[in-house]
């Protein structure tokens, strides 16, 4: 049993956690939390109110910090007359303990999607101590809060923080509210508001906008907008806090209004180079020279009017060159820039943290010289700036760079970009890397860190590395997988054991470095040149559904397996286009006319079934994710552009598809109104090309898609379900009996180009953290 497992493993995490030191202490030993152990202990009882409800009068816990340690949390369970005492260094750590005891005791899950708390009558005896091993566990990224949480209300946030600190994390991003503090600096700085409306984009896009990326598109922000997020940040601060999670702040970067130019033209400024093809409208903001003294009086006017409106932990996230390069290669250039971003934050907190995201490492040529990296990140004193090492699972750059030439950093798992959808992870890379970066020779890591770009996918990925906070071992991935599917689901079964087992070793073991975007025939810009490849066997994810399809009936009543049935209905369907492309692909080259059209037809009927399949699931409807968008706006016009806002992102991403399918999700609504009519416009131009004997124009055809799909699409007010509709395990059955024949003929096919080169480490090339989105390779899963 994986409990006996943790038994052991406890001794050797205390050991763990007191052997491992912590060489920043000094440094970093003011970044804690700042409210009392009352306050937190307290904070800690009501969310256990919130999630166990009735059962919560079985608890009781106990904040006691540790102030003369070195940082690093623990919590102890036991039972005492009757009742579960939890104790902890914080009301994260005594969150963390409930929701190990809950795991692993009682068999129970909590998860994004769903939660199966179905406890033992009698909850049993425990008695357990573990302690965390790393300073930190970070979350987010900051892209993160446009793509998922861009329109939460308060409920959604105050669920989402209580699993923040159930799974440990007390280092979080909180970026709410901060246009609204720019817009005062800005006006301080003689800004008119013209000039702000034409800066501040909507608030779909407001991730870019922060990076320097974009301005004004989808924009401007109202009155109504800032007072929402600043009510909204408060709201998030008071309990991040009061739980002990610390929340990181931004800084400024340096991005400023094109209108600074005219109002202190004597300033030394650039403007920024165009990114992804965005026009001059929306493009090209000004970069500030970090040198100039106005750099640090922006720097410091901004987070002192931060601090008077939302205080501060003294720690701030600031990204000055994500897809921007800096002017020149100086290295003295290097250095004084680092040190004036630094200092503007000090100006302001003298106890000032620098967090800042690695991805410019990876994404940059400019950063290949590990000599620049050097200069610019030890201009900052050691101790003084955190970096994230964004997406260690696949490109880890802290061996590159010689443990960021001593600077700490933090090991991150990035896996998911623009929020897509479809099964795929890398569970072996997490289950082993991360203690193996931790144990190092000269090792700087102080953490581990989710930083996906949108999450609500995937959660065995996420759960299985949220562990990486006390394992000091790796995982056995058959255990853990076979208890995942007992806690998620409440109860064991052989067939969901055997297909979890295969989709482990299949869609969830990517061990490559070709980069995984969620892009489908099926959702992607239809193409006569999408190259179709995956990693695994087709048939491993055609079995796995054999086997819930086989004892759905079982577990009609689990939330978490409806969940699932219906992601990996969609997974095979989604599989089943790549399949069926290349059929239609190689009948169209081959001018068979008959065999195009009976492809075509089973082609378009998987849009068919998909949506069927997905209108049975809320998490999969596009519905709440529109309606949600207009409860943020104040008036009718506002929802009108809150809703362009989020119909343009999951499409278009921009007024002319600058981004296309980037951050595109398989939702009933999405499937029906806009993948499945630019597939049928393209295939019907297919056919007409073959009965007529024309030469098929692709570019022309793109141009009507997007004229006749695409952007009428993003312009619709058309409303669409905001609850399920129908049966997910009938409908599943009804998709299972129309597809199985043809499943079964495709089953042998083994997975595309899994033997493709793959290029060393010294051999790949920088790519853009958001490349052209013309689509070259497809990824399955």
């Amino acid at each position: 049993m994986e409990m006996q497992r943790i038994s052991v493993f406890v001794v050797l995490f205390h050991l763990a956690g007191a052997a491992i030191g912590d060489d920043f202490h000094e440094q970093l030993g003011h970044i804690r939390p700042q409210v009392s152990k009352e306050d937190q202990s307290k904070a800690a009882l009501d969310a256990i109110k919130r999630i166990l409800k009735e059962r919560s009068a079985e608890f009781s816990v106990d904040v006691n910090p540790d102030q003369g340690g070195i940082g690093k949390d623990y919590f102890k369970i036991n039972k005492q007359e009757g009742i579960i005492k939890i104790s902890g260094t914080s009301g994260v750590a005594v969150l963390t303990g409930l929701n190990y005891y809950l795991k692993y005791v009682c068999e129970a899950h909590i998860s994004w999607e769903a939660s199966q708390l179905d406890l033992p009558k009698e909850l049993p005896e425990v008695n357990i101590t573990v302690t965390l091993i790393d300073r930190f566990r970070y979350y987010q990224n900051v892209c993160t809060t446009s793509y998922s949480f861009v329109w939460w209300n308060w409920q959604q946030w105050e669920k989402h923080i209580d699993w923040m600190a159930l799974n440990s994390f007390n280092l979080v991003l909180a970026f709410n509210g901060q246009e609204a503090i720019w817009e005062r600096v800005y006006k301080n700085l003689n800004l008119t508001q013209a000039d702000i409306d034409e800066h501040f984009t909507g608030p779909a896009f407001l991730s870019w906008l922060r990076m320097g990326n974009i301005r004004g598109w989808g924009g401007p922000l109202s009155r109504a907008w800032h007072e929402r997020s600043i009510w909204l940040q408060k709201k998030i601060l008071q309990r991040m806090r009061s739980l002990g999670i610390i929340p990181v702040l931004p800084a400024f970067a340096g991005h400023l209004p094109r209108a600074f130019q005219r109002i202190y033209p004597q300033v030394n400024m650039t403007r920024m180079e165009q990114w992804n093809h965005f026009n001059d409208t929306y493009c090209c903001p000004y970069f500030l020279d970090p040198t100039e003294d106005l750099f640090k009086a922006i720097g410091k006017m901004f987070i002192e009017e931060q601090m008077a409106e939302f205080g501060t932990d003294h720690i701030y996230n600031c990204d000055s060159f994500n897809e921007v390069d800096p002017s020149t290669s100086d290295l003295s250039y290097l250095s004084n820039v680092g040190k004036s971003i630094y200092s503007a934050m000090t100006d302001a907190d003298p106890k000032a943290i620098w967090i800042m995201q690695g991805w410019l490492f990876y994404s940059s040529e400019y950063w290949r010289d590990p000599e620049k990296v050097e200069t610019f990140i030890t201009s900052v004193p050691r101790g003084k700036m955190i970096i994230l090492d964004l997406q260690s699972e696949q490109f880890p750059q802290y061996q590159r760079l010689q443990q960021y030439f001593g600077q700490p950093y933090i090991w991150c798992m990035l896996h998911d970009f623009g929020g897509t959808l479809g099964m795929f992870g890398s569970v072996s890379i997490i289950n082993e890397n991360v203690i193996k970066a931790r144990n190092e020779p000269n090792s700087t890591m102080i953490g581990t860190g989710l930083t996906p770009e949108g999450i609500n996918q995937n959660y065995v990925v996420y759960d299985l590395m949220t562990e990486s906070a006390w394992r000091s071992e790796p995982s056995n991935l058959t255990s853990w997988f076979r208890n995942y599917t007992i806690r998620r689901y409440g109860r064991y079964n052989e067939n969901i054991t055997k297909a979890w087992d295969l989709l482990r070793g299949s869609v969830y073991d990517y061990s490559g470095i070709f980069k995984l975007r969620g892009k489908y025939a099926i959702t992607n810009t239809p193409s006569l040149k999408l190259n179709i490849w995956t990693w695994y066997n087709y048939s491993d994810v055609y079995e796995a559904w054999d086997l819930f399809i086989a004892s759905a009936d079982e577990f009609i009543d689990s939330p978490a397996f409806l969940h699932d049935l219906v992601d990996l209905t969609r997974q095979v369907l989604q599989i089943a286009g790549d399949v069926y492309y290349e059929k239609l692909l190689g009948y169209f080259r081959g001018k068979n006319i008959q065999a195009f059209e009976d492809t075509s037809s089973r082609f378009l009927n998987i849009f068919l079934d998909l949506d069927l399949i997905l209108s049975t699931n809320k998490d999969f409807l596009l519905g709440p994710w529109l309606e949600a968008a207009k409860a943020c706006a104040n008036d009718t016009k506002e929802a009108e552009l809150f809703e362009y806002n989020a119909r343009n992102q999951i499409t278009l991403w921009g007024p002319h598809g600058e981004i296309i399918n980037y951050a595109n999700k398989q939702w009933s609504g999405v499937v029906s109104h806009y993948f499945q009519p630019r597939w049928a416009l393209f295939i019907n131009r297919m056919d007409i090309s073959l009965h007529t004997k024309t030469r098929f124009n692709e570019s022309l055809v793109k141009q009507e898609m997007f004229e006749r799909v695409e952007e009428p699409f993003t312009f619709d007010r058309g409303l669409f379900p905001t609850e399920p509709t129908g049966d997910p395990v009938g409908i599943a059955k009804e998709i299972h009996s129309r597809w199985s024949n043809l499943i079964l003929m495709l089953s042998s096919k083994s997975a595309r180009n899994k033997n493709r080169k793959q290029r060393s480490s010294e051999e790949r090339t920088a790519e853009p953290y958001f490349e052209d989105m013309e689509p070259k390779v497809i990824v399955l899963g």
